[in-house]
């Protein structure tokens, strides 16, 4: 996404008309519509989920709401519009879809299994190793599907009764400028396992879907 005062990039799921993704430090939610004539509207708005101050809005507020439209050309799809709260601020951006190849196959999940949802990640390296990240994560039906302004994730996972584990490919969809990558830029492979609180679950429900990097046009 990009305007006058900077840009900035993060990750969308896209699904039966609705949109949600975002970076280290903003989640982006939202709604599409598609017209017969294959224009594309959009409505979407940020929120902040990392509180570090190092992470700074574009805007000097955490919440905005975008009207975009646009229309795809070739696999990308590219957008224009802006804000209510930014009168006169034109905002560009493209989307660009991510591969799923690399995804582990998903297996059904258990009773009282994890819900799906939008849920803010973050990454911290143990064994004395100085690093870490923070990014979003969609959940969807056995499905991990992620990342941040510089990277992706794919995986999939299962869950029942307080228990989960997974399999994830972290993938750098945007060179890091400069910035510490948490895996060297590689490509990586990443197991893990946990618990999780049934109170703490977000529940939708969701169909088929995309995910995309969103980017400055």
């Amino acid at each position: 996404m990009h305007t006058v005062h900077g840009s900035r990039r993060g990750v969308l799921y896209v699904y039966d008309g609705k949109m949600m993704g975002g970076n280290s430090a903003f989640a982006f939610i939202g709604t599409y519509q598609e017209s017969d004539r294959g224009e594309v509207s959009v409505e979407i708005s940020t929120l902040r989920h990392n509180e570090d101050p190092n992470f700074q809005p574009l805007f000097k507020s955490d919440k905005v709401t975008l009207a975009l439209k646009g229309r795809q050309q070739g696999e990308q799809y590219f957008f224009e519009g802006g804000a209510t709260q930014l009168p006169g601020v034109v905002f560009n951006s493209v989307m660009t879809p991510i591969s799923e190849e690399a995804a582990p196959p998903v297996v059904a999940a258990g009773k009282g299994g994890i819900s799906n949802g939008l849920y803010s990640i973050h990454i911290r390296m143990l064994d004395g190793i100085d690093g870490g990240n923070t990014g979003v994560m969609v959940l969807h039906d056995g499905k991990i599907r992620g990342g941040d302004a510089f990277f992706d994730y794919v995986g999939a996972y299962t869950s029942a009764n307080g228990r989960w584990k997974g399999e994830l490919v972290n993938h750098e969809h945007t060179p890091s400028q400069g910035e510490r990558p948490v895996f060297g830029g590689y490509e990586v492979g990443i197991g893990f396992s946990g618990s999780y609180k049934a109170r703490l679950r977000k529940r939708l429900r969701w169909p088929a879907s995309a995910a995309f990097v969103l980017a400055p046009s």
